[in-house]
């Protein structure tokens, strides 16, 4: 592994980074481990601290957490990519779902990343050159996990509609509503 010298000449001129996610125990390690590796690094701990940032100063880097106590990440790297579309944009949640993965790339992000996600690894997804396929996952989902995801996705789709999601299943609207409670699979 390169030491961090090395890692912060990578980086290039511009090594702004904005970080937002209201977990502040993560957001300070998180921020501190990235000023380690050569970035300039500024906090936000809300969507509305995040977007106001942007609007201050558009960065070359993001991580940006989807759910936020005020509203939905998505807000952030969208701005930020109407902002500087060249911008490497990095997506963490705790509540992963392949919807939600794929409005995070279609909006602009290069990764979608479950937390916790640990420095090195963010570090790594902030470096991946473009078309660069990331490593597979060391414990890929279980099988009631991808069947889960797809029900999300469907359940995304229909504009978080039940009764909709149940038709197109092809399931009863309760067992799919006990399904929905639940947390996912791992």
């Amino acid at each position: 592994m390169p030491d961090q010298t090395s890692q912060a000449m990578d980086i290039g001129e511009n090594n702004s980074l904005l970080l937002v996610d209201d977990d502040r125990p993560f957001l300070n390690r998180l921020s501190r481990a990235m000023e380690t590796r050569g970035f300039a690094v500024e906090t936000a701990e809300s969507i509305a601290e995040g977007l106001a940032k942007v609007r201050a100063n558009t960065p070359a880097y993001a991580v940006v957490d989807m759910r936020l106590n005020d509203g939905n990440g998505l807000d952030v790297i969208e701005l930020i990519r109407n902002k500087k579309p060249e911008s490497k944009i990095i997506v963490l949640t705790g509540y992963g779902n392949i919807a939600t993965a794929v409005n995070a790339v279609k909006l602009g992000a290069v990764d979608y990343l479950a937390k916790p996600a640990d420095a090195d690894d963010i570090y790594s997804a902030l470096m991946r050159e473009s078309g660069e396929k990331a490593p597979p996952p060391e414990n890929p989902m279980s099988a009631d996990r991808v069947r889960w995801e797809h029900i999300q996705r469907v359940y995304e789709l229909c504009d978080r509609n039940v009764s909709e999601t149940a038709r197109r299943l092809s399931m009863h609207r309760r067992t799919l509503q006990r399904i929905l409670a639940k947390r996912a699979p791992r």
